[in-house]
């Protein structure tokens, strides 16, 4: 009769254990359960970061990108633009160059007959400085025939000699130089007033003369002071005054 009621008890306790070990189970299974579900959300919550930092770099470089299309697009205009003003600018040089070939052709001929009429010019005209102006003249024809200057070089030097020889016409000059009379040169003073005449006194004062008729002809003796006077003017050693001298007329020569 005990060993039944022992049974019994032991079959009560069995069965009072059976719930517990039950409930233990399933919250054991739960507790599992919501530690896979924490990882896992814990893992999507990762990718979902991870996804919102590569959406957040997408963002700026597709910005930055725009910005830099906005650049190169504004740089691109403006070379379309460059590249436009160069070609114009091109295609005028190459008209300016075939207009310069143009104007060589016919300034080198001009220039040629500019250094011929110089040379008529200083051959016709008062004999004076006969040395300075030939030197000149062969320098603007050795000139022309250089090829290492330019022809604007040329055409200034040109230039220049016109200068110097208007300047001429509205100067007074003394200078010293060698006069020939006949078969025999000497040593003179020369005064030249403009281009109107030119005169000559010996260094010891004895002697005056002009050129006149081409050709230099002896003044009256009553000229000497008047052209030693100029010369004085001349050369700054006396202020201008008036000075009474013949032209070139045929009529004073003695």
């Amino acid at each position: 009769m005990q060993k039944i009621k022992w049974n019994h008890q032991f079959s009560l306790a069995i069965v009072l254990l059976l719930p517990i070990i039950s409930i233990s189970g399933t919250l054991e299974k739960a507790v599992d359960t919501q530690v896979k579900t924490d990882i896992s959300a814990q893992k999507s919550q990762q990718k979902v970061d991870n996804l919102s930092n590569e959406t957040k770099d997408m963002v700026a470089t597709y910005r930055e990108t725009l910005r830099q299309t906005d650049s190169l697009r504004v740089y691109n205009d403006q070379l379309e633009k460059l590249v436009t003003s160069q070609k114009k600018e091109l295609s005028s040089m190459d008209e300016q160059l075939l207009n310069i070939e143009n104007t060589q052709r016919d300034i080198v001929p001009l220039m040629l007959k500019m250094i011929d009429t110089m040379v008529q010019f200083v051959e016709l005209d008062l004999p004076f400085l006969p040395e300075e102006r030939q030197q000149r003249i062969v320098q603007l024809q050795t000139l022309m025939e250089r090829a290492d200057v330019t022809i604007a070089e040329k055409y200034r030097r040109i230039l220049e000699a016109y200068q110097v020889e208007t300047e001429y016409g509205r100067t007074i000059e003394a200078y010293r130089g060698d006069l020939t009379m006949g078969d025999s040169t000497r040593t003179v003073d020369f005064l030249r007033i403009g281009r109107v005449s030119l005169y000559y006194l010996t260094l010891d004062g004895f002697e005056a003369g002009i050129w006149n008729d081409n050709q230099w002809q002896q003044l009256d003796d009553k000229y000497r002071q008047s052209i030693e006077q100029g010369l004085k003017v001349a050369k700054k050693q006396l202020p201008p005054d008036l000075l009474v001298l013949p032209t070139q007329t045929a009529e004073v020569a003695q």
